[in-house]
């Protein structure tokens, strides 16, 4: 795992050692992401320069050095990732019979030469990994940017004058002199609606991030010709055709059969995942996801796996206690840590840094704490991430098989006006109970109960499928009211022309799913939360053999009845007792709403000040203001839709010390 940063420079005007200067400054702000190793190329004649961080994991000598020449001098690449398969890959070039004198191990360097001998495309059809890179092709003049299939490594770019920028993170494109920089208010509202920024936006005007299983090039001809120009964007993975295809032929064997096949894909996946020159862990929750995994692991290795988890005390966040009994029937070598509210909550002032842009999933706190602990001991931690968007593990998609053909049957007209009711008595009702237990001197309400009386209201309004599913995954329900200058039509996460085309709307769900939250939530904080602390995560069930064997399968043998992920269930069955995972799912969550109106009062306050809010110009104090004085009175429960509102908050005064910094250094 790695940090990548670099520049296409159309000015001509400037020296290589100028280049190389650059090149460093912006993959310096990536240290955490590769603390072993630094290193630059350039062409200053053509002006492509490529910076690189890495952090060791296959051949730790310096033949595993980046950025890396082919041997053949056509190719430089600077690469983020790993290819789980480069012996396959290595045999594939040798057979070629234009096999090269290896320098060393490094799958960077088997990449490359794979490139080199079989061509991009072909190569990356071939592989099975998680990566992103940039790739310098000297014959062509061309530059590429490549993403992995399912979007596990972030990659930006975009043209700032005359300069086409792009790196890992947003930090480094900010850390070129020619960076300016602005807010895209469309991206704001779309964050704010789903709580991080859709793909292939970014929180900035004309800079984006890269598409899962896609290469972007421009070749300098073109950018000479037209600067500025957009990079042709190609798909050489596309999980809608896989998808397509798989549910057009489905697997046609028993659920036996299905469990059987998955177990057999996830130990090869496990087996080449494991395979590392540093120490390997795994995160362990309990649930059925990452106890599958560890499961599996144990079972493929000759030690005790070193496993990890992080525990609340507040009651109903506490997941420490299932991982225990779960490792100490694996007999795995256990490390929890119990972490306090004051703990917790001194990684909220890092949270803008370690994200880079607006992100707002609460989760984020204990993957980086659990992260962090991992990081003491290991180099690679293995997850159980993808499990719910591959097998149904999410409520929502049986919610939406039942809910929806209902609401469909029922006349229009009337499922308007029984909205119009709830949604007329949500309020009163809450309003009402608070009153009487405080009169009868009795605890307080779960407020929830008035906040899904009024998602109830709004959903029997819907006409659309696609508006169904937007609505349960939003958070504001009308962004553009809260912020400043965006449009109020942006809504391009729903094209229905992009939905896979089946009948089964949770199939449908599931798909939309791991295109948009997967990569761009869950995906990314785990990105940045392991690389924060300088660890590489890998995710088996994400594998590319597993996903298109996880989409042939029909839905019932994914979740049936109300259970979700069956044949996971199935195969952890095999390892691991009943009774020590099968529970009802409870997420990685920690207990924002009580922190907001305690120990993260004084905090908030400061960011949603109205006169604050007023003169930053992006978001409407008086609605801002609304939630947030609700919130603390306790008659509703908005911590989701407040914490994106802090989040961007607290990243906009992040921006502005990096940017205030920089111009101290002189950078801007």
């Amino acid at each position: 795992m790695c940090g990548l940063a670099g520049f296409l420079d159309l000015s001509g005007a400037l020296p290589a050692e100028e280049m190389r200067v650059r090149a460093a400054r912006m993959a310096r702000t990536l240290i955490h992401r590769g603390p072993d190793d630094a290193g630059e190329w350039v062409d200053a004649e053509t002006g492509v320069a490529l910076g690189h961080r890495r952090l060791a994991i296959l051949d730790l000598s310096p033949n595993g050095h980046q950025p890396m020449r082919s041997h053949c001098g056509r190719y430089a690449i600077a690469f983020n990732g790993e290819i789980y398969n480069h012996r396959d890959l290595r045999a594939d070039v040798e057979k070629s019979g234009l096999a090269p004198s290896w320098r060393g191990h490094s799958d960077t360097e088997v990449l490359l030469e794979a490139i080199a001998r079989l061509g991009l495309r072909a190569t990356l059809e071939r592989t099975a990994g998680m990566f992103a890179f940039a790739l310098w092709d000297r014959d062509e003049q061309t530059l590429h940017l490549a993403r992995d299939r399912l979007g596990e490594k972030p990659l930006y770019y975009g043209w700032a004058d005359r300069t086409l920028l792009f790196g890992s993170e947003l930090k480094a494109l900010r850390a070129h002199p020619v960076w300016r920089g602005e807010v895209d208010r469309d991206a704001l509202a779309l964050y704010l609606r789903h709580s991080y920024v859709p793909t292939p936006r970014s929180i900035y005007l004309g800079i984006y991030k890269l598409q899962a299983g896609t290469i972007a090039s421009v070749s300098l001809a073109e950018a000479r010709r037209s600067p500025g120009i957009r990079l042709r964007v190609e798909a050489y993975w596309s999980l809608r055709e896989i998808a397509q295809h798989a549910v057009q032929e489905p697997f046609r064997g028993s659920i036996e059969d299905a469990s059987r096949r998955l177990e057999e894909l996830l130990r090869d996946v496990i087996r080449e995942q494991m395979l590392a020159d540093v120490p390997v862990g795994a995160f362990l929750s309990g649930g059925i996801d990452s106890s599958t995994v560890v499961a599996l692991m144990q079972q493929e290795s000759a030690r005790r796996v070193r496993t990890f988890t992080i525990g609340f005390h507040e009651r109903g966040y506490d997941e420490a206690v299932f991982a225990r009994r779960v490792a100490q029937h694996l007999r795995t070598d256990h490390t929890e840590l119990y972490v306090t509210a004051r703990e917790a909550l001194e990684v909220v002032p890092r949270l803008p840094e370690i994200y880079d842009e607006p992100f707002a999933d609460p989760s984020q706190i204990p993957t980086f704490l659990v992260s962090k602990l991992a990081r003491g001991q290991v180099t690679v931690c293995l997850s159980g991430d993808g499990g719910d968007e591959l097998f149904g593990g999410y409520p929502r998609y049986p919610l939406g098989l039942r809910i929806w053909p209902w609401m469909r049957a029922m006349p229009f007209a009337l499922r308007r006006g029984l909205a119009h009711a709830t949604s007329s008595i949500a309020a009163p009702v809450v309003s009402c109970a608070q009153r009487a237990l405080a009169l009868l001197s009795i605890g307080t309400l779960d407020l929830r109960v008035g906040d899904k009386l009024g998602r109830l209201a709004d959903m029997l309004a819907l006409e659309r499928p696609e508006t169904f599913y937007r609505t349960l995954m939003s958070h504001w329900r009308a962004p553009a009211d809260v912020v400043r200058g965006a449009s109020a039509s942006i809504n391009e996460l729903y094209d229905p022309e992009q939905w896979l085309v089946v009948d089964d709307f949770a199939q449908r769900m599931m798909f939309l799913d791991a295109v948009t939250y997967l990569p761009d939530d869950i995906l990314t904080k785990v990105d940045r939360a392991a690389m924060a602390s300088s660890l590489e995560s890998r995710m088996p069930i994400l594998d590319r053999r597993v996903v298109e064997f996880a989409w042939s399968l029909p839905r019932e043998m994914k979740f049936a009845r109300g259970e979700g992920k069956r044949l996971l269930r199935q195969i952890l069955h095999r390892h691991v007792p009943r009774d020590l995972v099968d529970r009802p799912k409870m997420g990685f969550g920690v207990p924002i709403d009580a922190w907001l109106r305690g120990p993260l009062r004084d905090w908030a306050e400061t960011l949603l000040a109205e006169r604050r809010l007023d003169e930053e110009g992006f978001l409407a104090p008086a609605l801002v203001r609304r939630k947030w004085l609700e919130h603390l009175s306790g008659r509703r429960d908005w911590r989701y839709l407040l914490w994106d509102v802090l989040m961007f908050q607290g990243w906009l005064e992040e921006e502005r010390r990096q940017r205030s910094n920089a111009e101290v250094e002189g950078i801007v």
